[in-house]
């Protein structure tokens, strides 16, 4: 490890860059404040900070992305300005890559490589590429890491690390861990420059996302490959925001848009580890109308747990529970257990009310990052980095739906996928959620049962049995046992009074005079409620009376015949119970003779 005392003259020329580089900064934000001008300013003064951080170098440029993604610690304006940074910078010679894949893969280029394009292909702020190919005559991509990189950011983070503990100690107005945030960006960036793992990322995204349909993951030859030298299948493709061009080969870029979306949201709903930034630059359009990912530096993960917790914050949030959504935070860490959500609740149904129906171009991840940013200077936010990453994802999509169809409902088209996860998804975390959110004062929320069946209905990939089978397994969780009952408690309800129907027709056919006794409020409130629920699932896709052949094994399922004998068993009571207290009116009629 560089013992960086020892070198007092690179340390302190380096220091003395930025430390220039930011006072001239500050000195401008200083003299707006003196002059009255800051708002008129800040859109330019965003700009020049994000210029300064590319002249600093690929550090300075990688903590930019990730202030991107920091409201707690950049102000609303200026965080548009550096979601915009560029990580791009003018190629390092050819020479120095050759010299670079020798030492690392341990021959000469041209030895590995029949072909390498003269000039690269791209240049960013990490490694440059090159199209090549094997001499099995494989076409291929090959990163190679500019020289002397390690050092470089190793000093940065040194010195970034000693600002931001002066920083913490010394500002009184700064709440945010700063040491913290150099120690994750340190870890990101090393992750990054390590392509052995870059290459294990792409692996295990292969893995978990390779079967889904109109998905690409392109091939790593570990072969050739090394910490700084990566060689990957060369995809031809078109950028999603190249409307024309994919047109032109018979593809809609609307349905391409929709399959990132879909895949951004397995990635972290289910498979919980997900690509961070898909910039049009990494994901392309293939020829044959499959996204292709690219670049797997940039990846993030989150627990199974976290990823349940995330699905039911996001179902609050389009469903339009915010009491739900405030008290998610705080089961996320977001927000202290001894928070008061009550002031809480309205402010966050300002942000994200009526977002279901609303365009990208109306209301998105973006906006609603830009607007739950400025609570998170009222209230003690402390959001993870990870979840500030999954706005970043997204709102990326966004920007790029935003160019192709500014119509595109991206809530709308997510909240079919987390309704059928939500049923089918058997997890503890996600079983007392669903409870909670159909069970509410000891009374089912049937609207929500409604919306949340019709939209799980709807998911392009529904399995009919699975999303029975499934609910019926929650019915008879632990966590489902109270909405079981209040559920048997409302069919029972409802097939009383369709016998009391049926038995008052049947007595006003043979000539007797019926009166209908009056019905309690329950029972009012219950009927058609088994009509809607039948509907629902008539409504299906997968439901066919012809393929009652697949459906009828459902039938002969544990919680099936339980749930018939509960019903049944209910029923008998209360018909019982009536017989022995008046005989004449055991289905709530008076029968006159």
């Amino acid at each position: 490890m560089t013992n960086y005392s020892q070198q007092p003259r690179k340390l302190w020329a380096r220091r003395l860059t930025i430390l220039n580089t930011f006072l001239s900064f500050s000195i401008l934000l200083v003299w707006d404040g003196l002059t009255g001008r800051i708002a008129q300013n800040q859109a330019r003064r965003g700009s020049a900070l994000r210029n300064q951080l590319i002249q600093l170098g690929p550090t300075f440029i990688k903590l930019g992305q990730l202030l991107s993604c920091r409201p707690d610690l950049i102000p609303p304006i200026y965080l548009n300005s550096l979601a915009n940074l560029q990580d791009q910078l003018p190629p390092f010679p050819n020479q120095e890559a050759y010299q670079l894949i020798e030492e690392e893969l341990g021959c000469s280029y041209d030895q590995i490589y029949a072909e390498l394009t003269p000039e690269p292909v791209a240049a960013a702020s990490l490694g440059q590429v090159y199209k090549g190919k094997l001499k099995t005559g494989e076409i291929v991509a090959v990163k190679v890491q500019r020289p002397n990189l390690i050092d470089r950011i190793a000093l940065d983070i040194y010195l970034l690390r000693q600002l931001a503990a002066w920083a913490q100690k010394n500002i009184p107005f700064i709440h945010s861990d700063l040491v913290a945030l150099s120690d994750e960006l340190a870890t990101r960036l090393f992750e990054e420059m390590d392509y052995i793992q870059e290459g294990r990322n792409a692996e295990k995204f292969a893995q978990l996302y390779g079967d889904l349909n109109h998905i690409y993951v392109p091939r790593i030859y570990f072969e050739y490959t090394s910490r700084r030298v990566l060689t990957m299948e060369w995809i031809n493709g078109i950028k999603l925001t190249s409307t024309q061009e994919i047109r032109a080969q018979g593809l809609d870029p609307n349905n391409l848009i929709a399959v990132g979306f879909k895949c951004s949201l397995r990635q972290l709903l289910e498979g919980g580890f997900f690509h961070a930034d898909p910039h049009p630059g990494n994901a392309l359009v293939t020829p044959d109308g499959k996204l292709a990912y690219l670049d797997f530096g940039m990846m993030s993960e989150v627990s199974p747990e976290t990823s349940d917790r995330l699905i039911v914050s996001l179902l609050h949030m389009i469903a339009g529970d915010f009491e739900g959504l405030a008290k998610d935070y705080i089961l996320l860490g977001f927000l202290p257990p001894q928070t008061d959500i009550t002031p809480l609740i309205p402010k966050l149904a300002q942000v994200f009310g009526n977002i279901r129906e609303a365009s990208v171009a109306e209301f998105g991840f973006k906006q609603s990052f830009e607007r739950l940013s400025e609570l998170m200077y009222q209230y003690p936010f402390q959001a993870p980095t990870y979840y500030l990453m999954i706005f970043r994802c997204f709102a990326t999509l966004e920007g790029i739906a935003l160019k192709v169809n500014p119509k595109f409902q991206t809530f709308k088209l997510g909240y079919p996928y987390i309704a059928q996860w939500m049923l089918t998804k058997g997890t503890p975390t996600l079983r007392n959620s669903l409870t909670n959110f159909l069970f509410k004062n000891r009374t089912i929320q049937w609207q929500q049962v409604s919306d949340l069946l019709q939209n799980a209905r709807s998911s392009d990939d529904c399995d009919f049995n699975q999303l029975l089978g499934g609910s019926l397994e929650f019915l008879y969780s632990p966590q489902g046992e109270f909405l079981r009952h209040a559920l048997v408690d409302e069919i029972v309800t409802d097939l009383e009074l369709l016998l009391q129907k049926t038995f008052g027709k049947v007595m006003t056919w043979v000539g007797l005079t019926v009166t209908h006794l009056p019905l309690s409020t329950r029972e009012s409130l219950s009927l058609d409620k088994l009509q809607q629920l039948v509907d629902i699932i008539q409504q299906t896709p997968a439901f066919e009376l012809t393929s009652f052949s697949e459906i009828f094994p459902l039938l002969f399922k544990e919680e099936t015949q339980r749930l018939g004998q509960e019903i049944a068993s209910e029923l008998g009571q209360r018909l019982w119970e009536r017989l022995m207290s008046d005989p004449l009116s055991i289905f709530k009629l008076k029968v006159s003779l």
